[in-house]
């Protein structure tokens, strides 16, 4: 179970089917947009004309993510309110074929999909795997039912225990789930790789990426160090975002810069680049942890609440800077350059060895083998 609200869930099981089906397990998985069962009860189109995840995604893209703490609870009661009926129609789409398990890789509905699969079966497994780094409580990942949890963190892991779940309920994997192809041996001879995209093969290079959809940030970002004295180059991958990959193109300035937009290279971009300068997403911190490349961050009260806690882990794993906001960009780039700073990060990046898509296809084989939850 997914949805398209930010395209972390998805990616995420997408993967994770790639990688069964990689694996030859003998497995029927199916994709389940949760939006698309739920539609008819979907009351924010029935206000707005959008879809919930719609409204989501026009948010993130235009940044509007100011208030959204206090826009959670809203939300939650929002669901709250439609939970008997979520329960109805998500316990009707699974009575018509049943699953052998459920693996949940949203939050927010957790509660709903647990009852209405209680309905059909107490025996079939309840699963959700966690594709933020850590909770925002209440009502978001964890709910306190009797099911399995599948989290990536330290912190996720204890906030899960601290909620009263079992400790065999509660199965800590290496990180985020990244598709296999993160994992992938990336030939590409750095030096090369930069002449091509017309960059200097010596200079300090940084990874500029905010998502699927780009962000106007990233126009701040190329101004704030075009104006500064700092010898570095920039890679800006702007996503299907075309208008801001256009007006970065025309743009002249001191800073070399190469401009991409949609692209399925991110692994080589990455292996091209010194550092990442982004968003605090889970998915992309990983990806870029993965590759062995710090992180610049920002967390401010237009962070998403759920994805604050993320800008606090690069600290504590010693990976990366967090600015208070981008217009910060300028000094967070000179410490990366500072003597042996970048070094470090990148050495504590690269010694962390995420392993998740390969941990989770063992674990949810082993929960299908327990006996059923009482």
């Amino acid at each position: 179970m997914f949805f398209d609200a930010g395209g972390g869930h998805r990616a995420a099981a997408t993967a994770l089917k790639q990688i069964l089906a990689q694996q030859q397990r003998p497995w029927d998985v199916r994709l389940v947009d949760v939006q698309d069962v739920l539609d008819e009860l979907d009351i924010f189109r029935k206000i707005t004309g959008l879809r919930l995840e719609d409204i989501y995604n026009v948010v993130l893209e235009k940044g509007w993510t100011l208030g959204s703490t206090q826009l959670l609870p809203l939300m939650h009661g929002v669901i709250r309110l439609y939970h008997s009926s979520q329960v109805r129609v998500l316990a009707k789409h699974w009575k018509a074929s049943p699953p052998a398990m459920v693996v949940s890789l949203v939050p927010n509905f957790n509660q709903s999909m647990f009852q209405a699969i209680r309905q059909i079966s107490p025996s079939i497994p309840y699963v959700t795997i966690l594709t933020d780094i850590a909770d925002y409580p209440p009502h978001f990942w964890i709910e306190k039912q009797q099911q399995y949890f599948i989290v990536g963190s330290e912190k996720a892991e204890q906030q899960a225990l601290g909620m009263g779940h079992a400790r065999d309920k509660v199965i800590r994997a290496s990180g985020m789930i990244l598709n296999p192809r993160f994992y992938e041996p990336v030939e590409v001879d750095r030096a090369e790789g930069r002449r091509k995209l017309g960059l200097d093969p010596d200079k300090p290079t940084a990874m500029v990426m905010f998502g699927g959809m780009g962000s106007d940030v990233m126009k701040v970002i190329a101004d704030r160090l075009d104006k500064s004295d700092l010898n570095m180059q920039l890679i800006m991958v702007c996503g299907k975002n075309t208008k801001l990959a256009e007006t970065l193109k025309a743009r002249k300035g001191r800073i070399p810069k190469f401009v991409e937009g949609f692209t399925k290279e991110i692994a080589m971009y990455m292996k091209l680049s010194d550092w990442m300068i982004g968003k605090p997403g889970p998915g992309s911190i990983s990806e870029a942890v993965a590759m062995g490349l710090p992180v610049i961050t920002e967390r401010n009260m237009w962070t998403l609440p759920q994805e604050r806690y993320n800008a606090e882990w690069l600290l504590e794993k010693k990976i990366g800077e967090v600015v208070s906001n981008f217009n910060q960009i300028v000094p967070a780039c000179r410490r990366m350059l500072e003597a042996g700073t970048l070094a470090n990060y990148q050495a504590n990046a690269a010694a962390i060895n995420n392993r998740a898509i390969f941990d989770i296809p063992e674990i949810l084989e082993t929960i299908l083998k327990c006996a059923p939850l009482s």
